[in-house]
């Protein structure tokens, strides 16, 4: 298959590493990877921010980007949830029915679902032997109900020793702008995710969202804690040395 690799503009000025992992895992798996160049920011935070009429740019922009496309695949839950839900109501507050057309086109998957729902696979050859707990971001959970499927993806990774993170639905606080605008509530909310992380004895915190994995590790750095976050692309990235 060939599939369009979206890049959240976190991970690209941020992460960079998450991208990558995501393009050697389904090259792994067989398939085609190609980058869109005329990807933009999919406009989420725009949206939530009020900036409706710039969200709606941006969101022609990445229709255009995308048109065509067989599968577009965001190791993002967050960007996956607002081109899947947050599109419609961007083009509903533009009146623009050419965007509400292009943005049902798109058929963009995040990570996870891809693997399992898509493919149906859950044993992508991956090898890490670490200890590893999970936090489901609230997009990936809330807003695109993916479930156990990270769960079902770790559990088969070989080496890796899986433990239940207390009280895992609970926010990390981050929420882009609400840990700006409320940043003594997001301090706290990151305080319990991360000891409930310490509590695991996790060498490793695992999420599908980097935004999220970029508080709850500011927060674990701060401690000196000693526990590494990782997207679960780069887990599943990872296999035996030659």
């Amino acid at each position: 298959m060939r599939v369009a690799l979206s890049v959240a503009c976190f991970d690209d000025a941020l992460f960079p590493g998450t991208g990558k992992a995501a393009t050697v895992l389904l090259e792994r798996l067989g398939h085609e990877v190609v980058f869109p160049p005329g990807q933009t920011c999919c406009g989420q935070i725009h949206w939530t921010a009020g900036y409706h009429r710039e969200a709606a740019g941006l969101a022609r922009s990445y229709a255009a980007a995308f048109e065509g496309c067989e599968a577009v695949v965001a190791p993002s839950a967050s960007c996956a949830a607002t081109v899947r839900h947050a599109y419609p109501k961007i083009a509903r507050a533009a009146r623009d029915p050419a965007l509400a057309r292009a943005a049902e086109g798109i058929a963009v998957h995040e990570l996870s679902e891809f693997l399992v729902d898509v493919l149906g696979v859950t044993d992508v050859g991956a090898y890490f032997p670490h200890r590893v707990t999970y936090h489901p971001s609230c997009q990936s959970m809330r807003a695109l109900g993916a479930g156990d499927r990270p769960l079902r993806l770790l559990r088969a990774v070989q080496g890796l020793d899986l433990v239940e993170l207390p009280a895992a639905g609970e926010c990390c606080g981050f929420g882009g702008a609400f840990a700006m605008k409320n940043a003594d509530v997001s301090v706290a909310m990151v305080a319990d995710k991360v000891r409930h992380i310490r509590d695991t004895g996790a060498d490793v915190v695992c999420a599908v969202d980097d935004a999220c994995l970029a508080h709850i590790g500011g927060a674990l750095s701060r401690l000196r804690a000693g526990v590494r976050t990782m997207h679960l692309a780069e887990i599943l990235a990872e296999t035996r040395s030659p």
